[in-house]
């Protein structure tokens, strides 16, 4: 009787402490940043790169950009790249960034802040996250197709297709991650399991807390925590005040970095 009493109360506990956990905003840039997409928290570096629409999300017009903030939230380099057109989600291999762009993938020079590439996706209409393995394998989400796409050594092709609504993407251990409209897929060998139904307004940002779980945004203006056995809690509604796009993740601090969108601007938050 005493160990299962045990037993409940330190169940009762851990849902008692995980209840508790909320976010904590930290800061906002001060600066405009015009259209914010995506960010990504890059730790070598202790800086932000921050994809710029500047614009309408599925426009050619050739303002969109990446800057750099600080982690303090300082302006750090406004124009860091240029020309690009409605850049949204970043992946990082080694000095390569990998952005997606409308209906290509940018490959950028992070030492040089050079664009050295520009993969375009045949019928690719919405290009919207990036994730990368650890041999340098790419894979790409078209949310308006529902595909997802992979390059290798600059050569794309379609991965997988029927994925609805697909946005965030992240490679976790060898697996894909992906968030398919209202749920976060698990996708080994092109076969999905599905982790976790039910966001309300279909999931934009994927990041691994560390722990099993993972933070998901969803830009209308919500943000998620999900549990490594698919429970979902809901951490941030800011629902018709702001959105809250392709967050980035330091996982050690525990912040979140997440752009507005329209309002312009990165928020940063302390998951606590």
């Amino acid at each position: 009787m005493k160990t299962l009493l045990l037993i409940i109360s330190l169940t009762l506990g851990s849902l008692l402490s995980y209840g508790q956990q909320k976010l904590n905003q930290l800061w906002e840039s001060k600066e405009q940043l015009p259209v914010p997409e995506s960010v990504l928290y890059v730790p070598e570096r202790n800086e932000l790169f921050v994809s710029l629409i500047d614009g309408e999300g599925t426009a050619a017009d050739g303002k969109g950009g990446i800057a750099i903030l600080n982690l303090d939230g300082s302006m750090k380099n406004a124009t860091w790249v240029e020309g690009l057109n409605a850049p949204k989600g970043m992946a990082l291999y080694k000095d390569l960034l990998y952005v997606a762009d409308i209906n290509e993938v940018v490959v950028i020079d992070i030492i040089t802040g050079n664009v050295i590439n520009q993969i375009k996706i045949e019928g690719a209409v919405f290009l919207n996250d990036v994730t990368v393995d650890s041999f340098g394998k790419v894979f790409v989400s078209d949310t308006r197709q529902g595909k997802i796409h992979l390059i290798q050594n600059s050569k794309p092709s379609l991965y997988m297709s029927e994925v609805p609504n697909v946005n965030g993407l992240k490679i976790i251990d060898g697996s894909l991650y992906a968030l398919a409209g209202p749920e976060l897929w698990k996708i080994n060998n092109k076969q999905k399991t599905v982790i976790a139904k039910g966001l309300k307004l279909g999931g934009d940002g994927l990041e691994p807390v560390g722990d099993g779980s993972f933070l998901v945004t969803c830009w209308g203006g919500l943000i998620y925590h999900i549990t490594a056995d698919g429970k979902i809690s809901l951490l941030l509604d800011v629902e018709g005040k702001m959105n809250t796009a392709d967050l980035g993740y330091n996982a050690k601090e525990r912040i979140l970095y997440v752009p507005t969108f329209l309002n312009n601007s990165v928020i940063a938050y302390r998951l606590d």
